[in-house]
């Protein structure tokens, strides 16, 4: 498969501006740098600010062969239309002039980038974001088809202090926990093998996770790779690789055995029992009754897209069974 072929389009201002005031820190270029090396080939490097306001950074970003584009003095609000909207033209005449450009890597956290991304990923192109976390838009990341944030990029040493958040647009935290990590990934995955049959790619399952939230990194649950977290995930039995011929690329299953649903099919049986005394539980209700026994239960957690869905499973695995009611036009779940 050929190499991503990137141009590089950087909002000088928000990010430098934005590392100063959020993080107290100095914008380094270094780890922007070698995270897209990571994905591809960099033939275009372009970064946009009135120049006169950064005359430390302009040699830093020199020595990382990055071309500097004068933005004409201005005053305020003006100066920084002038920014957004030529960043925005040339971006969009790259797109049109130099087909083999595959992705375009945006660096900022301003939303009126936003309809830029979408146009780009019309003219079928892939879009990354940059941006830091308290100055990035909560419009922003959704857009592009995955979004950095840069305080996560590996050689970024983020200096102990609070974090201020600018304006009413923030960034929702991403959940840190294996357990929210175990349940992504098999709603995803179980959506997948409904479309692609008895395994998936493990590359296709981070796609696909990108795909549902641009701002997912496994980085944000301990892990240094996405191969590293498959195979954490292999070790608790919540998925199974079939490395095959593609080592660096195994096949990805949900486990012989099933997906650990065993124990939430018994707390199902249970609370019918309890409830039915013998007797047909209607299925309305009947989740909020098992979250009595257990709070953290989520069908979605072994990769149901519902209830329905996670007790139809039951009912054929010959855990419980499971009748429509013509009369009352609900279903009722009975104990075997």
């Amino acid at each position: 498969m050929d190499e991503e072929r990137i141009g590089l389009f950087i909002d000088y201002e928000n990010l430098a501006i934005g590392a100063r005031e959020d993080l107290n820190s100095v914008f380094d270029f270094g780890p922007i740098a070698e995270a897209l090396a990571e994905r591809g080939r960099v033939v275009v490097r372009r970064a946009y600010a009135d120049w006169a306001r950064f005359d430390d950074d302009r040699q830093m970003l020199v020595r990382n062969h990055v071309e500097l584009i004068e933005i004409p003095q201005r005053k305020g609000i003006v100066r920084k239309n002038a920014a957004d909207i030529k960043m925005a033209v040339d971006a969009i005449e790259l797109a049109f002039e130099r087909d083999y450009v595959t992705t375009f890597v945006i660096c900022t956290g301003d939303s009126d980038f936003s309809p830029l991304v979408h146009k780009l990923r019309e003219l079928n192109k892939k879009v990354i974001g940059v941006g830091l976390k308290a100055s990035t838009s909560k419009l922003l990341p959704p857009a592009c088809d995955e979004f950095l944030f840069y305080e996560n990029l590996d050689g970024v040493d983020v200096p102990q202090a609070r974090v201020i958040r600018r304006g009413s647009e923030d960034v929702s935290q991403p959940e840190s926990d294996l357990e929210s990590l175990d349940r992504l990934v098999t709603r995803t995955l179980a959506g997948l093998l409904r479309s692609e049959g008895n395994s998936v790619r493990s590359s296709t399952l981070k796609r696909a996770l990108l795909r549902k939230n641009s701002t997912f990194s496994e980085g944000d649950y301990g892990f240094r790779s996405f191969g590293e977290a498959m195979r954490n995930l292999a070790e608790r039995d919540v998925v199974k690789l079939n490395t095959g011929v593609s080592d660096g690329d195994p096949m990805v299953a949900f486990p012989d055995a099933g997906r650990g649903e065993a124990t939430a099919f018994e707390l199902l049986a249970s609370t019918v029992n309890q409830l039915s005394n013998g007797e047909p539980a209607p299925l309305s209700g009947l989740k909020d009754e098992m979250r009595k026994a257990d709070a953290k239960f989520s069908e979605k957690r072994y990769g149901y897209s519902g209830f329905l869905q996670f007790v139809k499973a039951a009912s054929a695995a010959g855990v419980v069974g499971l009748e429509f009611d013509e009369e009352t036009g609900s279903y009722e779940v009975s104990t075997l």
